[in-house]
């Protein structure tokens, strides 16, 4: 638990403005659309660029499932970055979920992160080399598409914070509800 040393961490809104340092925000709500196939379907064209690095990459597309949620409040012990290619993270059943991300891997170890929250209708893609915790669910069963890259280079280094960093992920309320601790 956080004691009175300890760094918990804000959340903030997920927008375009607030999160473009670290990628792009997936939404609809941000983006125009135009009509298609004869005026029965809206694209929302280009909502975020996939980066596939160097020339041995390509684009891939995933699930991830995470059948239990996070527990909270839980200090933050890793970070990962993929230096070659974006990750975009689509969520398949309209649930909020949480980004944590830094700078770098300095601003990391001193604990200079960014917190944020999608309110289940927000996808986000991470800039290549952005350093980012893994998916933070606030609920059991949860599904997000995942658009990232492969090829042959290693492409997801981690780094492990001092436990001097002692920064955390604080629990907090989604309509209403405590999240799981």
């Amino acid at each position: 638990m956080p004691g009175a040393t300890s760094k918990v961490l804000k959340t903030q809104l997920l927008t375009a403005k607030a999160f473009a340092p670290y990628g792009e925000v997936i939404d609809r709500q941000q983006h125009t659309h135009f009509l298609i196939n004869g005026g029965s379907t809206e694209r929302y064209h280009q909502m975020a660029c996939v980066d596939t690095g160097p020339e041995d990459g390509r684009a891939i597309i995933s699930i991830f499932r995470k059948p239990v949620a996070s527990h909270f409040p839980f200090r933050v012990e890793m970070m990962e970055q993929h230096p070659f290619g974006s990750q975009a993270f689509i969520p398949l059943k309209g649930k909020p979920f949480l980004i944590l991300v830094a700078a770098s891997a300095q601003a990391a170890e001193q604990g200079d992160l960014a917190l944020f929250l999608s309110d289940g209708s927000q996808g986000i893609n991470y800039a290549a080399g952005t350093w980012h915790h893994p998916l933070i669910t606030l609920e059991d069963d949860d599904e997000l598409l995942v658009v990232d890259r492969q090829g042959d280079r290693k492409n997801c280094n981690e780094i492990q914070l001092p436990d001097s960093s002692d920064i955390w992920v604080p629990a907090i309320l989604i309509q209403g509800a405590s999240l799981p601790s």
